[in-house]
């Protein structure tokens, strides 16, 4: 694979996932395109810990950096 092919699926991943974001936290239902289940956002971590995105059976997950 060449470096602007990695480019553009890199880029593409990280758009479908800031869309996957924006859609949860505006309070719409998203569902793991593997397992179908709910997408949830967990914000309210301890100190340490890291906000996330994730499906139940953990197909789905995007760790976010709240800094």
């Amino acid at each position: 694979m060449d470096l602007a092919q990695f480019n553009k699926l890199r880029a593409r991943s990280f758009n479908e996932q800031k869309s996957l974001l924006k859609k949860i936290a505006k309070g719409q239902t998203v569902l793991c395109s593997k397992c179908d289940q709910v997408i949830q956002l967990n914000v309210a971590v301890k100190e340490g810990e890291k906000a996330y995105a994730k499906c139940q059976k953990g197909c789905t997950y995007i760790e976010l950096d709240m800094a």
